[in-house]
């Protein structure tokens, strides 16, 4: 019957070896693991976001002018459109544009505001500090997201109408406009939480 470790301490003393422990199994990642690991990340989603506007607004939309004889689609004006911008849009666009353009709102119009504001709650989320500081920079890309999707159904409907009527020109010209300033603000948000980090205060001497 082999002693135990006890045993065998009492009868050696100090010369007696002790069996060696188990190795944890267990790998735990260190903080600077999991910072590297949210970093990668991030740097994926914020060139597939980066991808995805330059496909949406450089690429697909300034596509559409040509199926608009030369005009620009509503979704690319900063400033806002009129209700006669709309109704010459109409009027050069025939029933295959139009459907294009909806399919452009529901597939590349509603990946790059989703995949925005996934990636600008992400950077905001990881290097802004305190809760309500977090919450205050959220507004902008959160809104973003709600005002662009809103956006996308609202041109569809103004353009898709049998009469544009003045309410549903307006509606649209507002939404974009308002999509655009909350563009702006979330870079603003992004910036903000980045480089505005309060630095931790020297030690006391």
């Amino acid at each position: 019957m082999g002693k135990t470790p006890a045993q065998r301490a009492a009868k050696h003393g100090g010369k007696a070896v002790l069996p060696p422990r188990l190795a944890n199994q267990t790998v735990q990642r260190s903080p600077q693991q999991a910072k590297n690991n949210a970093n990668l990340i991030l740097i994926a989603a914020v060139a597939t976001t980066l991808f995805m506007f330059f496909y949406l607004h450089l690429l697909v939309l300034n596509q559409m002018t040509q199926l608009a004889d030369g005009m620009s689609m509503p979704d690319s004006l900063v400033g806002g459109y009129s209700m006669e911008y709309l109704n010459d849009l109409r009027s050069v666009m025939d029933e295959d544009a139009l459907g294009q353009l909806s399919y452009v709102h529901k597939t590349a119009g509603t990946i790059f505001p989703l995949m925005f504001g996934f990636t600008w709650l992400l950077i905001i989320g990881l290097n802004a500090r305190g809760r309500m500081r977090r919450w205050v920079l959220w507004a902008a890309p959160i809104l973003f997201v709600i005002v662009d999707l809103w956006e996308n159904v609202a041109i569809d409907a103004a353009l898709g109408a049998e009469t544009l009527s003045s309410g549903d020109a307006a509606l649209a010209s507002v939404l974009t406009v308002a999509r655009w300033v909350l563009f702006a603000l979330s870079l603003a948000a992004a910036v903000v939480a980045v480089f505005g980090r309060r630095r931790p205060a020297p030690p006391a001497p």
